[in-house]
């Protein structure tokens, strides 16, 4: 039997990210909310980041550790400047794309599958 396996292939490669230079941002770090208990409402683990010049806000505190906050907001802030201005030939919008193109060639392939299961059950009772 013959192994198979697809992958998203894309059209062609993905845009490098953007390096965002640290003059262009402005950085604080807050007081987290929600849960993690006791020690991240204590704690500035929370990084809020400002693209001065597009005005994009970005606030992040997936983690209760302010480095790794850090970089996660560096990270959705280079992005979302990115869609900002690329828009449909950003990085997320590419990727976006080839997801629902997997997506509707699977759905198709199901509807595919089932119809002609149900084609067959058609014709075996058409025999009796």
């Amino acid at each position: 039997r013959a192994f198979s396996a697809s992958g998203v292939v894309l059209e062609k490669p993905l845009p490098p990210r953007r390096v965002i230079l640290d003059e262009e941002i402005e950085e604080n770090f807050l007081k987290g909310s929600g849960p993690g208990g006791q020690k991240i409402n204590k704690t500035s683990s929370a990084v809020q980041l400002k693209h001065l010049p597009t005005g994009i806000v970005v606030k992040c505190q997936e983690t209760r550790s302010r480095t790794q906050n850090r970089k996660l907001a560096r990270r959705l802030l280079s992005e979302r400047i990115e869609e900002f201005e690329l828009g449909d030939q950003s990085r997320t919008a590419i990727k976006a794309r080839a997801k629902s193109k997997k997506k509707a060639s699977a759905d198709k392939k199901k509807r595919r599958k089932y119809r002609a299961l149900e084609e067959g059950k058609e014709v075996e009772e058409g025999e009796d």
